[in-house]
């Protein structure tokens, strides 16, 4: 009697599931909230608002860079 042919088994794998739309951040979460909350006027001022916060502080951030740069530079120009 002859003995059956081995076969390799096969591994299947199964694929991650894929979502079809991104797990929404905390921000878009709050924005969802507001908009439900809130007419568009008003939503559209507190962004405005938020945004301008948002660039005050990068326009004190960069000041202070520059005085940093600038002081440096007056150090270095009384050491020479």
């Amino acid at each position: 009697m002859q003995a059956a042919p081995v076969r390799a088994t096969q591994v299947r794998t199964t694929a991650t599931p894929v979502r079809a739309t991104p797990i929404p951040s905390v921000a878009d979460a709050l924005r969802a909230v507001e908009s439900l909350l809130m007419s568009g006027g008003q939503r559209t001022a507190r962004r405005n608002a938020w945004t301008s916060v948002l660039e005050d502080r990068r326009r004190a951030k960069d000041r202070v860079e520059a005085l940093r740069v600038l002081e440096e530079a007056g150090t270095a120009t009384r050491t020479s």
